[in-house]
């Protein structure tokens, strides 16, 4: 793993122009993103396949995918419009244009400079929803991660369930360097990385590549370039076979077992969840179709 030398700040970090920003944001500031003028006003963009599989692209590639309000309550209504497609197996989430997001808007954090702590609580707020909205959809989330993933970029890459990146990507949790903390994005982190591993990148802000990532246990597979195709491919054929309605169900139990002690209310819990899924409409025609020696429907 290894960083940039850092230069020599300004006395306030956000009192700058635009093109030392964007300099800055080069070299040790990757969780801010310099302005420039969207080329479409669809923030996010979803697309869907008649066999459940489901891509949402952050679509501000001008402004490197950089997340602001508006952006995130896009983010937050897809994830939440997910809840509900019982058809479902797979959610994709990348970034137009190259990169996954380079964090925050630089224009979203000169405005909360100004508020008040009340306001930045409410404003904080609307990406934690998001992010428990993408960590509650009932399907396999998978993010592939392009280019960059700094700050809450990276945090959406830990609140999904698998994440892959192309080589040459580039992370980092670099919050500390604004006097800030990687706050709404930690318990997702924390749980894809650890602790221990999360107190050492969240304090020293290094950027880290798709190798270390992958050892940090951030992402899964980094993928070599012009193969994204390929592994969506292969995942997607993979899960086929699966009962959708199974892998949400499958899901919220791992949700709800890492929160709990083993002991009989856990051991009660879990008779009863498998109980249900055998009567279910899903898990008698599972297993009769295995009996059959046949494809269950979900699978034809």
């Amino acid at each position: 793993m290894t960083d940039k030398p850092t230069p020599t700040e300004p006395e306030d970090a956000l009192d700058i122009t635009d093109a030392e920003a964007a300099e800055i944001n080069a070299i040790v500031h990757p969780l801010l993103a310099d302005p420039a003028p969207d080329a479409n006003d669809d923030l996010v963009q979803i697309d869907s396949t008649a066999d459940g599989v489901v891509f949402v692209t952050i679509n501000r590639p001008e402004k490197r995918n950089a997340f602001d309000a508006a952006t995130i309550a896009a983010l937050f209504e897809a994830f939440e419009t997910l809840h509900g497609a019982d058809h479902v197996r797979v959610v994709f989430v990348r970034g137009a244009g190259g990169t996954f997001s380079a964090g925050a808007d630089m224009g979203w954090m000169r405005d909360a400079a100004g508020w008040s702590e009340s306001d930045n609580r409410d404003d904080a707020m609307g990406l934690a929803k998001m992010l428990k909205a993408l960590h509650e959809v009932p399907a396999l989330t998978c993010a592939i991660v392009e280019g960059s993933a700094m700050g809450g970029g990276a945090g959406i890459v830990a609140a999904c369930d698998m994440a892959v990146a192309v080589e040459g990507a580039r992370f980092a949790f670099s919050e500390v360097k604004l006097g800030l903390i990687p706050a709404t994005i930690a318990p997702y982190v924390v749980e894809a990385i650890g602790a221990r591993r999360a107190r050492q990148l969240f304090l020293t802000a290094n950027i880290f590549d798709a190798d270390y990532a992958a050892h940090a246990g951030l992402i899964d597979l980094v993928l070599p370039e012009g193969s994204v195709d390929e592994f969506v491919s292969m995942l997607t054929d993979s899960l086929s076979a699966n009962a959708p309605g199974a892998m949400g169900d499958a899901k919220r139990l791992v949700h709800y077992v890492s929160g709990h002690k083993i002991d009989g209310g856990l051991m009660d819990e879990t008779a009863k969840r498998i109980a249900r899924a055998r009567v279910s409409d899903e898990g008698q025609e599972g297993v009769r179709a295995f009996l059959d020696k046949r494809k269950p429907k979900w699978a034809e």
